[in-house]
């Protein structure tokens, strides 16, 4: 059992997210950004397709005060011209906030031109207006206007750390976590850092299913699958840090299956031990794992992160 699933004892059956979906009153791409969030249990079970509900869950779910409002105002989001209106500015200046990293996007869309239509969580728009009214009246603040001078847009970054911290809060298995990191690189960097094809033909099986977006389109999933992708070479750089770093606890775990021994069960929560966050920050202290650095071919090159004076309200 990862964490944030159902436990597998003590449910009376399971049914498909589009059955539970109309149970508790949503529509299945808001009941898939409720197992996202975090707001309801699901498992895996492959050989029924995919993510399945516990008929406890459910129950859970009708029970709580407020159904089944409650829940879909949790899930509720907005587009650009919403969320302005939400928080009572223009639409333009909406999006500079949202370029500066001031409000993070939750999810996407794609328009009949195949542009990318960034949605946000009400409940963080509200949030964000309680916390910072300063940012929504007068004028745009000096900090919002030269990071928005620099040509930055944080969207997509913030759409996809928060993506990867909701798919690693769902393991605490070592492997599935640094599949998990591994999307974030190009398949020429992974195979540079995880030199094994034993082991990211691995990391392939054991990779956690994304909850959210088994709806869209494919399409829509080939766009989040090119988001995911590291594209600065800041990130890039941090990035690999983290896979080296949970490959190393990957292999102190278990080994990964090899021709002969390919009877390892897939992982459960728990296995390997404790979770270890990521390394986040280049000025968190010194270098966390000894030579890591010179393995990479990076002595000397890292700096202080760009953009310090980035506001990043996770509301």
């Amino acid at each position: 059992m990862t964490r944030g699933e159902a436990p597998r004892g003590g449910v009376a059956g399971t049914v498909a997210v589009v059955s539970a979906a109309r149970e508790v009153g949503l529509k299945r791409g808001e009941f898939e950004l409720a197992v996202h969030l975090g707001l309801v249990r699901a498992t895996v079970e492959r050989s029924r397709g995919g993510f399945r509900v516990g008929r406890g869950e459910i129950d859970r779910l009708r029970a709580e005060p407020g159904f089944p409002d409650g829940l879909r105002a949790r899930v509720r989001t907005a587009g650009r011209t919403e969320a302005a209106q939400l928080l009572a500015i223009s639409p333009d200046r909406f999006t500079g906030l949202a370029r500066a990293g001031c409000v993070a996007p939750i999810t996407f869309g794609l328009n009949r031109y195949r542009a990318i239509c960034w949605l946000y969580l009400v409940d963080d728009l509200v949030r964000f207006r309680a916390a910072h009214p300063e940012l929504l009246t007068g004028r745009t603040s000096d900090e919002v206007r030269t990071l928005l001078g620099t040509g930055v847009d944080w969207r997509v970054r913030n759409w996809r750390e928060s993506r990867i911290n909701r798919l690693l809060d769902r393991t605490d298995d070592p492997w599935a976590r640094t599949a998990v990191l591994a999307e974030t690189l190009d398949t020429a960097q992974v195979a540079e850092i995880v030199d094994d094809p034993y082991e990211r033909a691995y990391l392939r099986r054991v990779r956690p299913e994304p909850v959210f977006g088994p709806s869209w389109s494919p399409v829509t999933r080939e766009t989040a699958a090119r988001l995911m992708a590291a594209d600065d070479p800041d990130e890039i750089l941090w990035r690999r840090l983290n896979l080296t770093m949970e490959l190393d606890r990957a292999r102190e775990a278990r080994p990964a299956p090899r021709p002969g021994n390919d009877d390892h069960p897939r992982p459960e929560a728990g296995e390997g031990g404790p979770v270890r966050e990521p390394v986040r920050d280049p000025e968190a202290g010194p270098e966390p794992v000894p030579g890591l650095l010179d393995r990479l071919g990076l002595r000397g090159r890292v700096t202080a992160r760009r953009h310090t004076g980035r506001r990043r309200n996770r509301t």
